[in-house]
Order: structure tokens, then sequence, then C-alpha cells
């Protein structure tokens, strides 16, 4: 009773935490309003949250890994992939050995493995804080795709060098040649666990949707259990099962392109990943305030362990890991941005007009943009709590403390920085999705008006009455040219029969839209933004006329 009680707690500090900061008059970031309920749990009931390491692995990053690869724009990670790659892989191994080895040399007491693990934890963004902070500062598009392309990859380069920091720790050795075959086969192997669940999974559904039909409910909850099958598969032969959950999720766009489901389907399923993602990023920060009380209380004992006994020292040692992930990523960004100009220049994708050196408030936006939140919380949480031995994990609690002070200070710094960094910063243009989209509104309708034209003579000739039939035809067609006037409550006798006619039509229209638009996407002559917009519209049509 005591859990199912916990449990609610948490949830309502979650909606709550939303109301509260949209109510503040001051922009102030959703993730800290939960870390501040979460406190005020913690402080005021006598529940209290023992977690499980494994466990809370298991729970909360698969889900929300598998729902990044999901739903991250392809196309505009494709068209930054460089400068995505060196942020998520190039500063993510600059930052755990770097990080590490400057926190082994500022508290000498915290063993070598343990500051890389820490180090580790601390080098994934979070682009949900980003975005929460830049609510009323809009992040231009360009720049957030990066971040969350960013985002998606050093969530798993992160873990899965966390994970060879804490074997490390665990047995007390490190070969570098040991574990860069090890990585191939983390990595690999995850990867190909990911895709190959989502590809029979999809291809089983499909079948038995088209023997026996399909039923909304078992396919939302089949699409919930592919990332914790994904991830459990893949550590069952000693891969990674992050990488298996984004692997996942980055399969699960193109198995969707051809096995379709029904588009009340993906609707409902859209709402429940919204909410799931909500919840859990929620839970994860008011876990975070909630445990903060007793990770406070605890100060004196935790600050023992760098051989100090003034818990300030704890403070001074927040402010200089965020400082010193700060300038790191400053200077990488800034190199990463100047070696991006030099190569275009140099391939004449670049004219010599342009500007020569990065903007530095782009620059500094960037860097600040790199908050850390949810990932490096759960990752921290799961550290081992013993050695093999059975003797408590080295400087475990001096780990998380850190890890929870890097969090909140760097949202803090970033919700002040970031607002005044992007107030009239601009990126680069970018051409406009507006040809394009009205591109393929065209091609639908006029594949959805020739569909519809040969289901008219279809059934004129094995039904007879052909007039019927063009006028319900007619009707549907005109939907595609104009918007038609409802008929007045003196034909409504005419309209019940012309209705059933029209509905059959117009889902005929969608079905040719449909499948034009997945030729489209096939040839890829569309972007995802495009995909989603359309296939969204579609789904309400088809939602609308089957109601």
């Amino acid at each position: 009773m005591e859990s199912v009680s916990v449990v609610l707690f948490l949830l309502l500090a979650v909606v709550v935490s939303g109301a509260v900061s949209r109510m503040l008059p001051w922009s102030v970031p959703t993730p800290l309003v939960q870390i501040v309920l979460g406190g005020a749990i913690g402080l005021s009931t006598s529940y209290s949250v023992s977690l499980d390491p494994e466990l809370f692995l298991l729970l909360f990053l698969p889900p929300l890994l598998f729902l990044d690869g999901w739903r991250i724009p392809k196309d505009e990670l494709f068209k930054d992939v460089s400068t995505v790659v060196e942020l998520a892989l190039g500063l993510v191994l600059t930052t755990v050995i770097g990080m590490g080895l400057f926190i082994h040399w500022m508290i000498p007491a915290m063993p070598l493995a343990v500051a890389f693990a820490l180090a580790a934890v601390v080098s994934p963004t979070d682009p949900i804080a980003v975005s929460a902070i830049a609510a009323r500062v809009p992040i231009p598009k360009r720049m957030m795709h990066i971040l969350e392309g960013e985002s998606l990859l050093n969530d798993a380069s992160g873990l899965v060098c966390l994970r060879f920091a804490v074997a490390a720790a665990l047995t007390g050795t490190f070969s570098a040649g040991d574990a860069a075959l090890s990585f191939l086969w983390v990595a690999g192997a995850g990867l190909a666990v990911g895709v190959a669940v989502t590809v029979v999974v999809s291809r089983a559904k499909a079948w038995v949707t088209r023997g026996w039909g399909e039923d909304t409910g078992s396919q939302i909850l089949v699409s919930l259990l592919i990332p914790f099958g994904s991830y459990m598969l893949a550590e069952h032969f000693h891969a990674s099962g992050i990488l298996a959950a984004v692997g996942a999720g980055v399969t699960m766009t193109f198995a969707e392109i051809s096995r379709e489901a029904m588009a009340v389907t993906r609707m409902r399923r859209n709402s429940v990943w919204d909410t799931i993602q909500f919840t859990l990023n929620g839970i994860i920060f008011v876990l975070l305030g909630e445990q903060l009380p007793g990770i406070l209380y605890e100060a004196r004992q935790t600050v023992a362990v760098t051989g100090h006994t003034q818990p300030g020292w704890l403070a001074l040692y927040v402010v200089a890991i965020v400082l010193g992930l700060a300038a790191l990523r400053f200077a990488w960004v800034w190199l990463s941005f100047k070696f991006t100009i030099l190569r275009k220049r140099q391939t004449g994708s670049l004219p010599d007009t342009a500007l020569r050196s990065p903007n530095w408030r782009l620059v500094a936006a960037m860097s600040f943009a790199g908050v850390r939140g949810a990932i490096t919380l759960a990752g921290v949480l799961t550290l081992p709590l013993v050695l093999n031995d059975g003797s408590p994990f080295p400087a475990r609690d001096l780990a998380i403390f850190l890890a929870a002070g890097v969090i909140i200070v760097s949202l803090i710094l970033a919700s002040i920085a970031l607002p005044v960094l992007l107030k009239g910063l601009t990126m680069p243009g970018e051409p406009s999705k507006q040809a394009e989209e009205d591109a393929a509104r065209v091609a639908t309708a006029e594949a959805a008006i020739r569909a519809i034209e040969r289901h008219q003579h279809r059934l004129a000739e094995e039904r007879g009455d052909a007039d019927r039939f063009a006028a319900a035809g007619g009707r549907v067609m005109d939907l595609y040219r104009e918007r038609i006037e409802g008929l007045s409550e003196d034909e409504r006798d005419a309209v019940r029969a012309q209705e059933k006619l029209f509905r059959e039509f117009r889902l005929v229209g969608v079905k040719a839209e449909r499948a034009t638009l997945a030729d489209l996407i096939r040839s890829r002559q569309v972007g995802s933004a495009t995909i989603r917009k359309l296939t969204r519209e579609l789904d309400l049509s088809e939602a609308r006329l089957r109601g």
C-alpha cells in the first residue's frame, strides 16, 4: 500500500508541475518545478523511495530512448550528421576522459574508474529540459534538430562509456584493447538486436492484421513492449540494451511506412506515448527532488569521503564540474563550427563573403543548451550498491550528489542565459518546406480524384444508377478542389443516403492519398516534417469518416 501511495504522490507532483510552471510569471523550467515538488514530498511525507539501480534503468531508459529514436526527424538529422556525430561521439569521449581525469585530480579520494563513471553520466544532454527552458524564447529549428540528434546519440554513447567505467570499478582492471573489442560487440550487437526485434514484431503484427483484423489496444501495447523486449534481449547477449532501444526506435519509423496501422490506432498510440514521455521524464525529476533532502542530510558524511569536513566543498566541486563541462563544450562547439566553415569553404558550398568565424552567441547558446537532465540522473542512480567482493561501491553517494548538483546548476544557468542568448538569434537560412508540402498535396489530391473516378465508374457498371454515384463521387471530388457547403434541413433524408456514399468515396480518396504519400516517402521526395503533418491530417479524416 505504501508503494502505491508513493507512486500516486509522484504522479500528482508531475501533473501539478505542468500547471505551476505555466502559472509562474517568469520563465521557470518545468524540471526545476518538479525537483522542488519532489523535495516537498521528501520533506513532508513519511514515504521514501528506495531505488533499485537495475530496475530504475529498465523502467525509465528504454521507452524514453526508443521514443527519441522513433520521433527524431531523420532527414534533418542526416543534413547535419557531421556536426551531430562530432558532438555526440567526439565530445562525449573527450568529456569522459578529460572530465574524468579532472574530477580524479580534484577529488583524489574518488577512484579513477568512478571518476570516469561520473564523467560518463554527466556527458549526455537533455533537449526536453532545453525546450522547457526556451518555451518563451523559441529555439531556431535547425539548432533544435542538432540538439535532438546529439542527445539521441550521446545518451547511448555516454551510457555505454558508463558501462565500461563501472566494469573497471567492479573488476579493478581495464584494458584499452579489450574495451575496444567489447565496445564493437556491445554497440553492434545492441543495434542489431533492436533492429531485428522491431522488424520481426512489425511483420508479425502485419500478418495477424491481414488475417484477423486489427485491435487498437493490442497494437498500442505491442509498441510499448518493443523497447523493453529489445533492451532485455540485448542484455541477455551481453550487448547494449540502451543502443538496442535506440535502434528499435529508429527502425520503427521505417517499419511504419510499409506496414501501416489504422488511423485511429496511430492517433491513440501517439497520445499514449506523449503521456508516457511526459510522465517518465517528470517522475525522474520528481524522484531527484524526493531524494534531495536525504542527499543533503548526508552531506557531512558524503564530504568526509573527500577528506574535508565542511559540506561547502561539495558545492565548490559541483560548480567546478559545471564550469569544466561548459568550457569543454564551448571549445568543442567553436572548433566544430570553425572546421565546418573551413570544410564548406574548401568545397565551394560556402561563398567567400560568408563569415569566417562562428557567431559567438550561437556557440554560447549551443554550450548553455548542454543541460543535463533525466538521462544523467537515471545513469548515476544505476551505479552498483556493492563491489564484486560485497564491499560498498566507492564514493557512490558522492557521485550521486555531484551528478544531482550538476543537473540543478546547469538547469538554473541555462534558464538564465539561454533566453538572453536566443533572443534575436538566427540560424543560417533553410529552404522553405512550403513548396514540398504543396507538391505533396497536389499529388495526393490528384491521385484521390483519379481513384474516386475509377470507383465511381465501377459502381455504375455493377449497380446501375450512374447519376446517383456521379453525384456522390462529384461531391467528394469537390472537397479536393474547394470546401463545400452543407445541405439544407429539408433534404435530410436524401442527405443520409448521400452521406453513406460520400463516406465511401471519401475513404477511397484517403486510401489513394496514403498510397501516393507512401510512394513519395520511399522515393525521398518529401521530408519527415511534411510526412508527419500530412499523415496526421489523413488520420483525422479517416477517423472522422469511420466514426
